[in-house]
């Protein structure tokens, strides 16, 4: 037997952690020569593993060559600090504390979780298509940009078959088959975050957080950065150490997808949010990694707050964030480019050009440049917030569910949202996270208004 593993193979991981070697400025030339001379190959593309497995003698190298790697110094490294201490320093507007007494309604909430699965279950069945997939797809049903469900219907058949939708979400998130919330890692990490503050509060450690995705989550339901950190747990790493040891996937889009609680449960706190999420995110990222959690963070806790627009979150959010860093230029970026652009289609196609080639598709960079130029354009709809994200291509279903998530927020209630958004979705979510199987939504919303309450 053979198994392969994802996002795990030490062979698989050399290639991604030179390309992020050339991101960071990382002089690794003679390393990368030296993998290349012996036979390595580079990453997969859009894949977790290649195909055949690498000899002893590979691998081998491969874990030499990672702990190489991680010896090179990065020239943005001032810019880019990962401690909390360092990151407030480096932010001139870092906010002030919150005023007393903001809460946030179960209603408000309720919408926050719809919108997050509603935004995540359009992007399912296009996640890991090309661009030029997801446009011809949705246009052959007349619905471009995005205005509901993906369907197969009136497809032509050699179009599904040049593009074929992603194929474990497929029977789940097409508008034909769609029964409830399928069980997706987007909603899976917002349940963790629930349960850890209900046993732990808002003063849980890392450590609180890795001990209980050790009890709770199962390996299997990790990707990336978070499949690296957990592998490291189990071999008695240490947080944080978890997020750098032979991790290439420290700066992409995970510590991201699993901010929303943190932002949902301190409404006009940004501060308070991106502080807390800080101690989830550096569990399995650093860097840029870690501010996308602390950016979203801080945005949905103003938008939870009532008293701001979508442009006001935005900008909540980057200042919380390293002014030079990498991810504060690609929101700006992706801001600036949907300001100047009357298509969002022709937004989308200037950020592929900036970031399609260097970046992988589930990098924290481009999505993040993505996220934010859909929220911009889309001006508070929500329809529009969640179709403009997907539209983009690249992490559709975790851009979907952050898009969802913040209008949502802004919208007030679920029944401020389309009805052909939420009555799909049957107040029910499916999900590995104990205890959660088919809860409805409008008990989550109850349960995370408890622990906004929470001192």
């Amino acid at each position: 037997m053979n198994v392969r593993l994802t996002w795990a193979q030490p062979e698989d991981l050399v290639g991604h952690e030179l390309r992020q070697a050339a991101q960071d400025g990382r002089d690794a030339r003679e390393i990368e020569e030296r993998w290349y001379a012996a036979g390595g190959a580079p990453a997969p593309d859009r894949a977790g593993t290649s195909e055949p497995p690498a000899s002893p003698r590979l691998r081998a190298l491969a874990g030499r060559l990672l702990d190489e790697l991680a010896l090179l110094d990065s020239p943005l490294a001032a810019d880019e600090p990962t401690g909390l201490d360092e990151i407030v320093a480096a932010c001139p507007h870092w906010p002030g504390p919150a005023d007393a007494g903001r809460a946030v309604g179960r209603d408000r909430l309720h919408a926050a979780w719809l919108g997050r699965a509603a935004g995540c279950l359009l992007g399912k069945p296009v996640e890991k298509l090309p661009l030029e997939g997801i446009r011809a797809l949705a246009r052959a049903t007349g619905d471009w940009p995005p205005t509901t469900w993906f369907t197969a219907r009136g497809v032509p058949a050699v179009l599904l078959a040049a593009h074929p939708w992603n194929r474990r979400s497929a029977p789940t998130s097409l508008a034909e088959n769609i029964d409830g919330m399928p069980e997706d890692d987007d909603l899976n990490y917002p349940l963790l975050t629930l349960l850890l503050l209900q046993r732990h509060g808002r003063s849980f450690t890392t450590d609180d957080l890795a001990r209980l995705w050790l009890d709770e989550l199962p390996a299997g339901r990790t990707f990336t950065a978070e499949r690296i950190a957990y592998g490291n747990l189990l071999a008695g790493v240490e947080p944080p150490e978890t997020a750098r040891r032979r991790n290439p996937f420290r700066e992409w889009i995970g510590a991201q997808i699993r901010a929303d609680v943190h932002g949902w449960t301190h409404p006009g706190d940004p501060a308070g949010a991106a502080a807390q999420t800080h101690r989830d995110a550096v569990l399995t990222h650093t860097g840029n990694g870690v501010y996308g959690a602390m950016f979203t963070a801080a945005a949905l806790a103003v938008a939870a707050g009532g008293e701001s627009d979508v442009h006001g979150c935005l900008a909540a959010g980057l200042r919380v964030v390293p002014p030079h860093s990498r991810y504060a230029r690609a929101v700006r970026l992706g801001i600036g480019t949907a300001r100047a652009e009357g298509e969002f289609d022709a937004v989308v196609d200037r950020l592929h050009a900036a970031y399609g080639d260097t970046h992988h598709w589930v990098h924290v960079l481009p999505n993040a440049a993505l996220l934010a130029a859909a929220l911009t354009h889309a001006d508070g709809d929500f329809t529009r917030s969640i179709g403009l994200a997907v539209s983009g291509g690249w992490d559709t279903d975790s851009n979907g569910a952050t898009a969802g998530s913040l209008a949502g927020l802004l919208a007030g209630g679920p029944d401020a949202l389309p009805e052909h958004w939420t009555a799909p979705l049957k107040n029910r979510l499916a999900t590995s996270v104990p205890g959660f199987d088919r809860t409805g939504f409008d008990t989550l919303a109850a349960l995370t208004h408890q622990e906004a309450l929470r001192p």
